[in-house]
């Protein structure tokens, strides 16, 4: 007869030895790695939005620093620097019997326009009106006009900024503009160069062609 004999080995319960005390101190140190971690996030975070903020506020300064360079282009703003400033008055003496002309030729003014900026003019105004891209000067029923504003007395002035001003100056005085202007019985004078002549920002309406609305989302 066999006698087959099964043993079983059963391993001891693990029993939690600590007392209250312990307990209550390991709780404490779980508590306060707890409060050390979301001290650790709130940290992050934080660091997170400041650095967000600043990027906003970064591209809003880039923003205001483009805005304000395309209004300087387009003339929009005043500006300040070196240059000289050009008077164009009537030259009649008592023995001149001919016809007196109370404007100068839309012609004479672009002459002398294209002259300024083949010397390196960067801005320029005609009688307190700023010179920009869309500038129009033309002849209307016998009046000289920039854009819509008409040139009906003298003296005319004339304000001109370059970054080289004594280039510039020195090229208008070796140049024959004066004779032009005085075969119309127009004295033109040149003053010396100046360290501060202000030129006003354009006070016309800016139309812009060819360009359309971006919508949202788009690229």
């Amino acid at each position: 007869m066999l006698a087959i004999q099964f043993q079983t080995s059963n391993e001891p319960n693990v029993r939690d030895t600590r007392d209250i005390w312990e307990i209550r101190q390991d709780l404490k140190k779980e508590q306060e790695l707890h409060e050390q971690l979301l001290t650790e996030i709130r940290k992050y975070e934080e660091t997170i939005e400041k650095y967000e903020r600043q990027r906003a506020e970064s591209k809003g300064a880039v923003l205001r620093q483009t805005l304000e360079e395309l209004k300087k282009e387009a003339g929009l703003t005043e500006v300040v620097g070196e240059g000289v400033v050009l008077y164009i008055e009537q030259m009649y003496d008592e023995s001149y019997v001919g016809p007196i002309h109370d404007t100068v030729s839309a012609d004479l003014l672009r002459r002398l326009m294209n002259e300024l900026n083949m010397y390196g003019a960067e801005q320029m105004s005609i009688a307190g009106q700023r010179i920009v891209n869309t500038t129009v000067i033309r002849d209307i029923n016998g009046v000289t006009k920039i854009d819509t504003y008409p040139l009906r007395s003298f003296p005319i002035e004339v304000k001109v900024i370059a970054a080289n001003v004594d280039k510039l100056y020195n090229r208008l005085k070796a140049s024959t503009i004066a004779d032009d202007f005085a075969l119309e019985n127009l004295l033109l004078t040149i003053s010396e160069p100046q360290k501060r002549v202000v030129i006003p920002p354009y006070d016309g309406t800016v139309r812009v062609k060819q360009m359309e609305a971006v919508e949202e989302g788009r690229r």
